[in-house]
C-alpha cells in the first residue's frame, strides 16, 4: 500500500508540473473516495492543495465528515454553501418549462441531483481557476466501469486518480492514509435523496463490481447488471461524438 499511495503521489506531482499549474484541488464530500484524494493531494503538494467542502441540499453527517477529513489530513479548506443557488437556478428553469406546458416531473429528482453535480464542477474550476490549481477526480474503478457519476458533473476534472483502485482498494488505502474510521466504513451514498445509497441505485454491490472487475464469478444477475450498467454509460467515458470529415 505504501508502494501504491508513493506512486500516485508521485503521478501527481508529475501532473502539476507537466500543466504548469500550482497545485491541486478537490471536493470533500465526507465520502470514502474524495477522502483519500485529499490526503494524497495534501502529499503530494503539501502547501498548494485544497479541500472543498460545497453543501447543497446535504445531510449535516456529510459535512461533519467531510471537516473530519480536512482536520484529519491537515489540508487547507474553503466552504462554498451551493444550497440556495442551486434553489434559484433550478426553480428557475422548472418554472419556465411549466410555463410552457412542458415539464417533466418523472424525470424531477434526476434533474434536480445533477444540477447540484454540475454546479459543484463549476465550483471547483472557479475556485481552481483563481489557485491555477487542477481539479483532481474522486470516481474508483467501480465508478467508472459502471458509469456511477454525472456527466460534466464530479466526471468533470483535470485527473481521476483512483481510477483503477476498486472500491475494496480504496477503503484499504483510506485505512493506511488514516481516514476517520466513520467516513471508512459509512454507507456509499451521493446524497441525492433522504434514503439514497449508490448500491441500491446500482442494483448490484461494489464488493460484486470490484469481483467482476477482478475476473472473479459472481452471480449471473448481479454480472448482467454490471454489464448493462457499463454498456449504458459508454458516452460518459469518451468525448463528443463528431461527424465524419
Amino acid at each position: 500500500m505504501e508502494q501504491k499511495v508513493e506512486k500516485i503521489v508521485s503521478w501527481l506531482q508529475n501532473q502539476v508540473e507537466q500543466a504548469n499549474v500550482d497545485g491541486l484541488l478537490v471536493g470533500v464530500s465526507g465520502g470514502i473516495d474524495s477522502a483519500v484524494v485529499a490526503n494524497l493531494i495534501k502529499r503530494a503538494c503539501p502547501d498548494r492543495s485544497l479541500g472543498v467542502i460545497m453543501p447543497c441540499k446535504s445531510h449535516s453527517s456529510d459535512q461533519e465528515h467531510a471537516q473530519k477529513v480536512i482536520e484529519a489530513c491537515g489540508i487547507e479548506s474553503i466552504t462554498v454553501d451551493l444550497t440556495e443557488t442551486h434553489e434559484v437556478m433550478f426553480g428557475t428553469i422548472q418554472q419556465q418549462l411549466k410555463n410552457q406546458d412542458i415539464y417533466n416531473p418523472e424525470q424531477a429528482k434526476l434533474a434536480d441531483a445533477n444540477l447540484r453535480a454540475r454546479l459543484r464542477m463549476s465550483t471547483l474550476y472557479t475556485v481552481a481557476t483563481n489557485h491555477k490549481y487542477l481539479v483532481v477526480g474522486t470516481d474508483n474503478a467501480a465508478e467508472w466501469y459502471t458509469g456511477y457519476f454525472t456527466k460534466f458533473g464530479d466526471g468533470g476534472v483535470d485527473l481521476v486518480p483512483l481510477v483503477h483502485l476498486t472500491k475494496g482498494e480504496v477503503r484499504e488505502m483510506a485505512e493506511y492514509l488514516g481516514v476517520p474510521d466513520e467516513v471508512v466504513h459509512k454507507q456509499p451514498s451521493a446524497g441525492l435523496w433522504e434514503g439514497q445509497t449508490d448500491e441500491n441505485e446500482m442494483g448490484t454491490s461494489y464488493a460484486m463490481i470490484d469481483k467482476y472487475l477482478k475476473g472473479e464469478e459472481i452471480p449471473e444477475e448481479d454480472k448482467k447488471i454490471i454489464k448493462a450498467l457499463h454498456k449504458r454509460s459508454a458516452h460518459k467515458r469518451k468525448l463528443p461524438p463528431s461527424p465524419p470529415q
